[in-house]
């Protein structure tokens, strides 16, 4: 995957902070930036239940930290989730 950089500035930097104060969120990203994962993958890799993973995928995407989409599964659709971001720098001016 390449490698980009996030600007977040103004009201973003409390949204894109919060985003990243949860370790398991900062996880996540990790995961994600090493490959395409789904959502049940996620949640057995780190040891938690996927409605958990879900809620925490949720405001990643919020912060535009992580990206989603759809694929068919064995048992209807899969969450796949990844990132490319690997740099945020926070401007305050």
């Amino acid at each position: 995957m390449s490698e980009e950089t996030l600007d977040v500035e103004g009201d973003r930097i409390n949204l894109v902070a919060k985003a990243l104060s949860s370790k398991t969120r900062v996880k996540i990203l990790k995961l994600t930036s090493e490959k395409d994962i789904d959502v049940s993958r996620i949640a057995g890799m780190l040891g938690q239940t996927e409605a958990n993973i879900s809620a925490q995928i949720k405001i990643l995407e919020t912060a535009k930290l992580l990206l989603s989409r759809y694929e068919p599964g064995m048992h209807g659709v899969r969450k796949i989730c990844s990132t490319k971001i690997d740099t945020v720098i926070f401007k305050l001016k």
